[in-house]
């Protein structure tokens, strides 16, 4: 499993922004489903659990600015919506996805695969790399037995 950050180190964050109660129960969400890739509409199903005053606009507003202090980030993987998960820290940077092209589930991968590459492109092009993502798109165990 990916490192994720403290709270503590997500409130560290909110130094010029308020960390409202509608802005702590879509971090609640996100801590408490970090092993999941979360559109909107699930994020606001599941924090209209926590406070049923939370609405679409709340939500948008709310995820741009935890992308903006980078506590998450979007993906897109082709299927029309955003995803959102929960950064990791720099101490685990690199994780890939499969994604199911029948039932649209969202596996990680927890193998870097392209470590020696990311080294050598850093080394042969004096360049600083941050962060990489890579996607596989295929059909997950579960719909190749269906036969779908």
């Amino acid at each position: 499993m990916r490192d994720k950050p403290s709270i503590k180190e997500i409130e560290n964050r909110f130094t010029d922004y308020k960390l409202t109660p509608q802005r702590r129960a879509v971090l609640e969400v996100f801590f408490e489903n970090s092993d999941h890739h979360l559109s909107a509409e699930e994020v606001l199903q599941l924090a209209q659990e926590k406070n049923s005053d939370i609405g679409f606009a709340t939500i948008y507003r709310a995820l741009d600015l935890l992308e903006e202090l980078e506590i998450i980030h979007k993906m897109n993987f082709g299927d029309g919506r955003s995803r959102y998960e929960l950064t990791h820290t720099e101490k685990e940077h690199h994780h890939h996805h499969l994604v199911c092209l029948k039932c649209d589930a969202i596996l990680e991968v927890k193998d870097d695969l392209l470590f020696k590459l990311e080294e050598n492109i850093e080394r042969e092009q004096e360049f600083k790399i941050y962060d990489h993502r890579l996607q596989f798109y295929g059909y997950c165990k579960d719909c190749q037995q269906k036969g779908e």
